[in-house]
């Protein structure tokens, strides 16, 4: 019995300190997030991250080897989260109904996560760290693109787009959806004084919906 408590103890201190210290590189990500959106990547440094925390430069340290690291995780996590999304649309048999869907969902993550996606598909920083980091491949970000891409084809192969390519097709349909969702979050929409800027993106891609779907 006795030895039984002593490994448990054991035990429930080990899953403790694991739960700290996820905790931790969640506040550090999470705060490095808001800085890079707000100051920008070079104005960031480890310094101002571990003072927004406050915690010592060395703790960012242990768990991130410099700046880029830290950007780097974002932008693989961001994907991440919207891939995850997407997944449970894969079941979807009609692929205009994925299409539609996935565009949906597409606006309702970059309009919960806002500062999110604009490090994933505004700032510059995150790419030049990917494009210089030539012996790794972006597997999360080519797998949102390849499954929209792939429901793009199969609507093309069931009659729906005729004389349209897939892959230009699937730039220009993720260019409109993105620009409406960057429009809002940079806060454009309401210089243009709209009715109800609020709802504008969600309205906007359902009068989107009613053209792609003559096509």
């Amino acid at each position: 019995m006795f030895i039984y408590f002593v490994v448990s103890k054991q035990m429930t201190t080990a899953n403790r300190k694991i739960k700290e210290k996820e905790e931790l590189k969640t506040l550090i990500l999470n705060s490095a997030r808001k800085l890079f959106v707000e100051k920008g990547v070079a104005q960031t440094t480890i310094r101002s991250i571990a003072q927004e925390i406050d915690y010592s430069v060395g703790t960012v340290y242990v768990y991130f080897k410099d700046k880029n690291a830290i950007l780097n995780e974002l932008h693989i996590q961001g994907f991440a989260q919207l891939g995850l999304k997407f997944d449970v649309l894969r079941h979807v048999e009609d692929p205009l109904e994925r299409l539609i869907a996935m565009g949906r969902l597409y606006i309702e993550f970059a309009m919960a996560n806002p500062d999110m996606y604009e490090l994933m598909f505004t700032l510059k920083a995150p790419m030049e760290v990917l494009n210089s980091a030539n012996d790794e491949e972006w597997k999360e970000g080519i797998s949102a693109f390849t499954f929209l891409k792939a429901t793009v084809q199969q609507c093309i192969d069931q009659h729906h787009f005729k004389g349209h390519l897939p892959e230009p097709l699937t730039f220009m349909i993720w260019g409109v959806v993105h620009g409406m969702c960057s429009l809002h979050i940079s806060n454009r929409i309401e210089g243009v004084r709209l009715n109800n800027a609020a709802q504008v993106v969600p309205a906007g891609f359902e009068e989107f919906v009613k053209m792609i779907k003559l096509l």
